[in-house]
């Protein structure tokens, strides 16, 4: 790997003294290929797959033209694209180049993504086709934006650009430059990748991650968790935008020259059994919001035949959903909690030691606390407080928010915002979101205990439980359920009298409201703030059941 500074590239990228030069990308792609794993499929996608040696050739490629094109190392590159060829390969490129790859949600509006754009100060987009209009808002007006690029046969109409942005066609772009063999010369604490949150309370932050954080996951729940090895093949419902996904799609499969597989399409059962079966994948990642749906459609058991293991993360995954999928088709699922800020799971269930309904064990590499509102560390089991993590891939920080970094981060440890439990044989449960756990007549209430008990009854997929004020400003729970059949779905008051008699009375909510699906992030995390705004406007808090309604 290159340790001197090209005369076309600028001296602060060069490593500081007694800095060993890293690059991630590098480490991903040409790595493998010195390794002896050249010939071996990295990367299989719709229209094709890539050996490792011809991955690192085509990033190569890219990062070649991203310089030609004018981008220098720490710029941002902002990328709307779906899981394809192209974005997979771009956001090895920006790293190559030593720039900063900003992966982006491609569920976001125009207006939305302009946010990010203009925040990011990203100097280039490099956008996907079906995301036209979109881009066409989002880049409008950018101060920073020097060059828009997209896929397929047109541009965006430079008139609808700010004066000076460069409109290329993704062709155009890679036809402008020669590759660009050796990686830019980042060291372990240059910038490589940032992401921002998905936004649950409407707020998205930058998280800015380093090089090295990207080798810390891969050492830590790849290899040390998952046991990932090059024969494994990954397959993740989770997208590339989001710190879950990236690390399922590129980061650890690529770290083991193992093989990842790309799917453009919205999560569905049906077609990503079908794609496990076709790919043989050995590794199968994805979220409760698909796991409740895939227990439910009961797919055929032969085609997870291949599947060793499965990976959830994003929610808690109820008992239910572990034991589902456990008997119906055949491999544990492995539940665990990390965030976009540590970049993937910090605390995880291991394999053949699943402790369902909890959200496992610290993940080696990382040390946990649970600490009550005053600040003292909780030592003992059953107690609930709010979790703290200290670890190496924890980001320096969100771009440009003091106020919260403040908060967040303090010293090597950083405020996750969950409320979490430990139990006697050493595992967390989660309690929920600090801003989601429940107060009623006193006692607090872990929404996800409710939650758990309604995922018992045989006629529900989903279940959501938030709190709303009643009249006195005290927490009254509230019930959103998604039911398995609609025509058939059970009634509110067989819901609630269900609860009583699995739990405590006082946690039992105090309506329940059908609705037809639960509004979710890109990243298929529940957006428990629209719930409460629309269990507020409801007649009675809520109480509705019988014809499901939308969420919007």
């Amino acid at each position: 790997m290159a340790d001197v500074v090209r005369a076309d590239q600028p001296a602060a990228t060069a490593p500081v003294a007694g800095a060993a030069p890293f690059n991630a990308a590098a480490y991903l792609t040409a790595a493998r290929v010195a390794a002896g794993d050249g010939d071996r499929t990295a990367v299989r996608f719709p229209t094709g797959s890539l050996t490792y040696a011809e991955l690192t050739d085509r990033v190569r490629a890219v990062a070649g033209a991203l310089r030609a094109a004018g981008v220098r190392p720490e710029q941002r590159v902002l990328l709307v694209m779906p899981d394809d060829v192209e974005l997979f390969t771009a956001i090895l490129a920006a790293m190559w180049v030593g720039a900063v790859a900003v992966p982006s949600s491609t569920m976001l509006t125009g207006r939305e993504l302009a946010v990010l754009v203009r925040d990011s100060r990203a100097t280039t987009v490099l956008g996907g086709e079906p995301f036209a209009a979109n881009l066409v808002e989002a880049t409008a007006g950018a101060p920073d934006l020097e060059r828009v690029a997209l896929t397929g046969p047109d541009r965006l109409d430079p008139a609808r650009l700010s004066p000076g942005v460069d409109s290329l066609t993704w062709d155009e772009l890679l036809a402008g430059g020669e590759p660009m063999a050796e990686p830019s010369p980042t060291w372990d604490e240059s910038q490589a990748l940032w992401l921002y949150t998905s936004g649950t309370t409407g707020k998205p932050k930058g998280a800015m991650h380093r090089h090295a954080d990207i080798r810390t996951v891969c050492e830590t729940y790849g290899r040390q968790v998952l046991g990932i090895t090059r024969d494994d093949v990954c397959l993740s419902v989770a997208k590339l935008f989001f710190a879950y996904g990236i690390g399922n799609s590129m980061f650890f499969p690529l770290s083991a020259g193992a093989c990842a597989v790309l799917e453009p399409s919205r999560p569905d059962p049906e077609r990503y059994s079908a794609l496990a079966q076709q790919h043989g994948a050995t590794l199968f990642f994805a979220v409760p919001s698909f796991w409740g749906p895939m227990v439910a459609a009961d797919l055929p058991r032969e085609r997870f035949a291949t599947v060793r293991r499965g990976a959830s993360a994003g929610e808690a995954l109820p008992a239910r959903m572990f034991h589902g999928v456990r008997e119906r088709y055949g491999f544990e699922v492995l539940d665990g909690i990390g965030s976009t800020e540590a970049l993937h799971i910090f605390i995880s269930n291991l394999p053949g030691a699943v402790v369902p309904g909890s959200s496992g064990f610290p993940v080696p590499g990382y040390e946990v606390e649970l600490r009550r509102p005053d600040g003292t560390v909780i030592t003992g089991a059953g107690e609930q407080g709010m979790l703290y993590i200290s670890g190496d891939s924890i980001c320096t920080g969100y771009w440009c928010r003091t106020a919260v970094n403040r908060l967040v981060f303090q010293g090597g440890w950083m405020r996750t915002g969950d409320q979490y439990v430990r139990n006697d044989d050493g595992s967390y449960t989660c309690l929920g979101r600090a801003d989601d756990v429940l107060k009623v007549g006193g006692i607090w209430v872990s929404p996800g205990e409710v939650e758990s008990r309604l995922l018992e009854h045989p006629g529900l997929a989903e279940a959501i439980v938030v709190g709303i004020p009643d009249d006195d400003g005290l927490d009254k729970p509230i019930a959103f359920v998604v039911p398995r059949d609609p025509a058939a779905a059970p009634s509110s008051e067989e819901l609630v009298a269900f609860c009583r008699d699995g739990l405590a009375a006082f946690k039992r909510p105090r309506a329940v409201v059908t609705v037809e699906e639960l509004p979710k992030t890109a990243t298929g995390k529940i957006q428990r703030y629209r719930l409460r705004e629309h269990a507020s406007a409801l007649p009675e808090a809520g109480g509705r059941s019988g014809t499901p309604e939308t969420v919007t």
